[in-house]
């Protein structure tokens, strides 16, 4: 179908493995899912990371790129149609502060992370009051990033990324996940 060997899709499939994305199932491979403890260890290297991205960029950005990171939040806020619309402007808002932060090397590491985010379901801007507070919160980046002051741009990213894995639990536990859980496990057993 894509007109290649099968040994750049193994090589491809071997990557996606190596990186948690793929994992072995009874009927081959299968996207890897993630549970409870996974979750809140991708939340905790996305605090530290993206409290890093905005320490640096409360060092590094230019006034373009705070310009760009204030346009950025303000489509967030003018995108509150769906939860699916809000999450596309919250990763634009993301990724001008990791392009402020002027590190390769940490760009990377988020690029891969957030690989690893994708594998979640839906979005926490589907929880209610999250669109509303992150607006908030991203006003609270971008003033430590314009006022050059990085441990309150690394506080702010890092609340934000909290309050985003609150959002995160409330949609894995809340009543209708857990039914929904049970019922799959009592179809496997």
């Amino acid at each position: 179908m894509l007109a290649v060997s099968r040994t750049p899709v193994r090589e491809a499939f071997a990557r996606l493995q190596e990186r948690g994305l793929l994992e072995t199932s009874s009927g081959g491979m299968a996207v890897a899912k993630l549970g409870r403890p996974q979750v809140m260890e991708l939340y905790a290297v996305r605090a530290r990371l993206e409290g890093a991205a905005a320490s640096f960029a409360a060092e590094n950005a230019s006034a373009a790129e705070v310009a760009s990171l204030r346009h950025a939040a303000a489509l967030f806020d003018s995108q509150q149609k769906t939860a699916l619309e809000a999450a596309r402007a919250n990763t634009m808002f993301h990724e001008a502060v990791y392009e402020a932060a002027h590190n390769s090397y940490l760009m990377r590491m988020l690029e891969d992370l957030n690989d690893s985010l994708a594998l979640l379901p839906d979005t926490t801007f589907s929880v209610p009051g999250r669109k509303e507070a992150a607006r908030a919160e991203h006003r609270a980046i971008i003033e430590a990033i314009e006022n050059r002051d990085p441990s309150l741009a690394e506080a702010a990213a890092r609340s934000h990324i909290a309050n985003a894995l609150d959002g995160r639990l409330k949609m894995l536990f809340s009543a209708g996940a857990l039914a929904q859980s049970a019922a799959v496990k009592s179809t496997s057993e």
